[in-house]
């Protein structure tokens, strides 16, 4: 599809700033007044009140990861430098050493603990206190993939051969496993905390339902099959269907495929979105809405209305994009190019 054939412009440009490389990261704060953005040379920038604020200038070691508090006090990168660095505001406050490159972190949604990837092992670090709280191993590998549950209680770690999930209440207990023949590089708890998702370098996703994993029963992961590559990304929508569960999106090669959950049959129905003629490298739902959107290395943006059909095309990026974050309240959606473009959309 020709982006001229589009006459929907439902977002249109309202910020266009540049770092020194490839964008790695972007994350907006809950209050959506701070748009946080990183790169591969190493810069950590604030987007705020419509000018760009240098937290820290490039160093040619590569910051691959951002993320704010869920009270939007503090924001924490991790990179090559072996580093995890936390700013209240813009002034810096603490310089973890992880001694290994940093590349997933992740606060809990209910209080300012951070997880941080660390060798073959995850850290939960206290920003108020400033104290390690525990060291989870994960043994398998290192870790691909750091989520929290809604309500904070569990939060899975995803690597090789599955993902293991802790309890925080109790950090000492055995963690729940997901066994996978595979390696989990993409995962993800639903917004209701009701499934846990996770994407595989087999080319297969296995959902389970949190409360099978979380008991004694054999949790019998759902497994869906017939992608082309490894899955890239997954996505769950905040809101349900008319089945009264959440949408799943996922991206391999090219395309998504969108699951639907039916009661009836106890499986997940699927629908194939094609459009874009290069690699997809992120997806993700505005919020409180079915609308998706997806970034590719072809240099498009595309928004699916109703996870259905393209609505609108977005470009501005001279090789591809690399990431995208959505505004919490949906308005407007942020992306990062290979050559260092970091755009912003709003929604007229």
């Amino acid at each position: 599809m020709n982006p001229s054939t589009l006459n929907s412009q439902q977002f249109s440009l309202i910020s266009s700033q540049t770092l020194s490389d490839y964008v790695t990261s972007v994350a907006w704060s809950p209050q959506g007044d701070i748009l946080a953005a990183t790169s591969a040379a190493g810069e950590v920038v604030f987007w705020q009140n419509d000018d760009l604020v240098t937290l820290q200038s490039g160093n040619g070691e590569s910051v691959d990861c951002v993320a704010f508090s869920c009270d939007g006090k503090f924001v924490a990168v991790g990179g090559q430098s072996g580093q995890v660095k936390i700013w209240r505001e813009n002034e810096l406050i603490a310089t973890i050493e992880a001694f290994t490159w940093v590349d997933r972190l992740a606060w809990s949604p209910k209080c300012n603990h951070l997880a941080f990837s660390s060798g073959r092992k995850v850290q939960i670090w206290d920003a108020q206190s400033r104290d390690l709280v525990t060291t989870l191993n994960f043994d398998n590998s290192s870790p691909l993939g750091i989520d929290w549950r809604n309500d904070g209680d569990y939060i899975a770690i995803a690597g090789h051969l599955g993902v293991k999930v802790w309890h925080s209440q109790n950090w000492d207990e055995e963690p729940y496993i997901l066994d996978l023949p595979s390696t989990s590089v993409a995962m993800a708890w639903s917004a209701d905390g009701k499934y846990l998702a996770s994407g595989n370098m087999d080319k297969t996703i296995a959902v389970v339902e949190t409360q099978l994993l979380i008991s004694d029963e054999d949790p019998s992961p759902w497994i869906m099959h017939g992608f082309p590559g490894k899955i890239r990304d997954i996505a769950w929508s905040q809101i349900n269907s008319d089945q009264d569960t959440p949408l799943l999106a996922s991206c391999s090669v090219d395309g998504i495929v969108l699951w639907e959950h039916n009661s009836e049959s106890s499986d997940w129905e699927a629908t194939i979105l094609t459009n874009h003629a290069g690699i997809i490298q992120a997806i993700g739902f505005a919020s409180d809405s079915f609308l998706l959107a997806s970034a590719a290395s072809d240099g498009w943006l595309c928004l699916w209305q109703d996870s259905e059909e393209v609505s609108q095309i977005i470009t501005g990026v001279a090789e591809g994009f690399t990431c995208i974050d959505w505004h919490p309240q949906g308005n407007k959606i942020a992306a990062g190019g290979e050559n260092g473009e970091l755009l912003i959309w709003g929604k007229q």
